[in-house]
C-alpha cells in the first residue's frame, strides 16, 4: 500500500507549495485545513482526504488520533504568520500547544515520521553563518515557541519510536506571498512606477524561492535524516543586490531608493544558512 501523508496548513504560503509538491512526486495526501477554506487548495483532492476544522489548533490529541488514523508521516506547516503581528503575537502560545496535541495523537495512531517546519529565527543570530550546530537564543514570541516544539519533540518522539525532522526555513519569496512583505511591496511600487523606499539594503540575507523551499522540505520528509535540517540557498546577498535584480526585470533600478528608510539597529548584519544535504 502507498504511504499516506498528513499535510497541515495546505492553503498557506509554504504549505500550499509543500501539497503541490507531493502531488507532482504522486505522494497520496490527507490535508487538514480551516473550515471553508477548501477552495485555496492547490491540487484536486479526493473529499475523503480533507479534513475541516474551526481551528487546528484547538483540537485535542484525541481528535488528531482518529485523523491520523492510516497515516505514515506529517509535514506539519501550519502556524500563525501574519506579517507585522505574527512575532510577537501570544497566539504562538496556541500554535505550540496545538502543535503538541497533534503530536500526541500522531504517536497514538502509530505514525511512523513527523516533520516539524522551524525557522532561522531560533537561532543566535550574531554568528551571521548558520549550521544546525549553531546555539538557539530566540528573541521573540514566535521563535521562542518554535524552538520550545523543536526541543519538546525532540524528546518525545524517540519515545515513542517515531522518526522526527525539523525544518528550518530561512528567507523565503514567491507565489502566494503576503502583500504585506518585502518581495510584493518592491514589485508593486516596480510595476507602478512608483518609488520603493529602502534601509541601506547593506543587510546580508540568504534568499530561498518557496517551491524551492517546499521541495526540500518534502526531500527531508522522504529521508532518514533526524533532528534539525536548514532549508536555505546557503548563498549571501545583500539586500540590496536582491532588491536591484529583481528592479532589473522591470528595468527600473532609478525607482529604488536606498537610505530612505533608517536602518533597523537590532536587525542582523548577516544571516547565511549551511544548507543541510539531503542525499
Amino acid at each position: 500500500m502507498a504511504e499516506l501523508f498528513l499535510l497541515t496548513g495546505a492553503t498557506g504560503f509554504v504549505g500550499r507549495q509543500v501539497l503541490r509538491v507531493l502531488a507532482d512526486r504522486g505522494v497520496q495526501v490527507r490535508v487538514v485545513i480551516r473550515k471553508n477554506s477548501q477552495t485555496n487548495l492547490e491540487s484536486s483532492i479526493q473529499p475523503e482526504r480533507i479534513v475541516q476544522t474551526a481551528d487546528l489548533f484547538a483540537e485535542n490529541a484525541s481528535w488528531w488520533e482518529d485523523v491520523c488514523e492510516g497515516v505514515d508521516t506529517i509535514i506539519h506547516c501550519a502556524w500563525y504568520a501574519e506579517p507585522g503581528k505574527y512575532l510577537q503575537a501570544t497566539r504562538n502560545i496556541d500554535c505550540l500547544t496545538g502543535t503538541l496535541e497533534l503530536a500526541r495523537g500522531a504517536a497514538a495512531a502509530g505514525v511512523k515520521r513527523f516533520v516539524g517546519i522551524g525557522t532561522c529565527f531560533e537561532y543566535d543570530l550574531t554568528g551571521g553563518v548558520l549550521s544546525t550546530e549553531t546555539r538557539l537564543n530566540p528573541l521573540t514570541q514566535y521563535a521562542a515557541s518554535k524552538v520550545s516544539a523543536y526541543l519538546l519533540l525532540k524528546t518525545f518522539f524517540p519515545l515513542k519510536k517515531v522518526s522526527f525532522a525539523w525544518c528550518r526555513l530561512f528567507y523565503l519569496y514567491g507565489e502566494g506571498e503576503d502583500v504585506r512583505r518585502f518581495v510584493p511591496y518592491l514589485r508593486s511600487c516596480l510595476s507602478e512606477g512608483k518609488n520603493a523606499e529602502l534601509t541601506s539594503g547593506n543587510q546580508i540575507r540568504d534568499y530561498l524561492e518557496v517551491g524551492a523551499a517546499a521541495s526540500g522540505i518534502v526531500d527531508v520528509a522522504q529521508s532518514g535524516i533526524e533532528g534539525a535540517a536548514n532549508i536555505c540557498s546557503g548563498i549571501p546577498v545583500t539586500i540590496r543586490q536582491f532588491a536591484e535584480k529583481i528592479a532589473e526585470e522591470y528595468g527600473r533600478i532609478d525607482l529604488l531608493k536606498f537610505g530612505v528608510r533608517p536602518d533597523n539597529i537590532v536587525d542582523p548584519v548577516c544571516v547565511v544558512g549551511i544548507k543541510t544535504q539531503v542525499e
